[in-house]
């Protein structure tokens, strides 16, 4: 299945949802961007606290916050992430918890957006960054 969707807008708005985020300790800020297959985007930035392990990541954020509003299906996820302040020079890859909860929505064909910029980004499929991954169907 060919997915369509304009992926130097999605990958804008991961840039600008990392103004979003609460970085008061690391002052590594990420941005997310998820598109949902209704076409809606939803944004998120990481927010830390000073117990580190309640801290949550920007792409969980963009994804709990599309859940919340009854969105389950999505497409594609940009991310983005640097010091406060500055530019990313470095792609932000999910970590693992973030990559299994988009395992739980994610469907054929998801995307993962890592950027730099507008246009110095990859590309990938969830298999390709959580391979032999399992959702629901495994425990059921």
């Amino acid at each position: 299945m060919k997915l369509e969707f304009d992926t130097e807008k999605l990958v804008k708005a991961a840039l600008e949802a990392r103004q979003m985020a609460y970085t008061p300790y690391s002052h590594y800020t990420v941005g997310a961007a998820l598109l949902t297959a209704e076409g809606e985007i939803f944004q998120g930035g990481n927010i830390e606290n000073a117990s580190y392990g309640a801290t949550n990541c920007a792409e969980r954020t963009a994804i709990f916050k599309a859940v919340s509003e009854s969105r389950r299906r999505f497409l594609a996820i940009a991310v983005a992430g640097g010091m406060e302040g500055q530019e990313p020079v470095d792609y932000a890859y999910p970590c693992g918890i973030c990559r299994q909860v988009m395992k739980e929505f994610a469907g054929e064909g998801f995307r993962i957006i890592v950027a730099k910029s507008a246009s110095d980004y990859q590309v990938y499929t969830l298999e390709e960054l959580l391979p032999h991954g399992f959702g629901g169907e495994s425990i059921q």
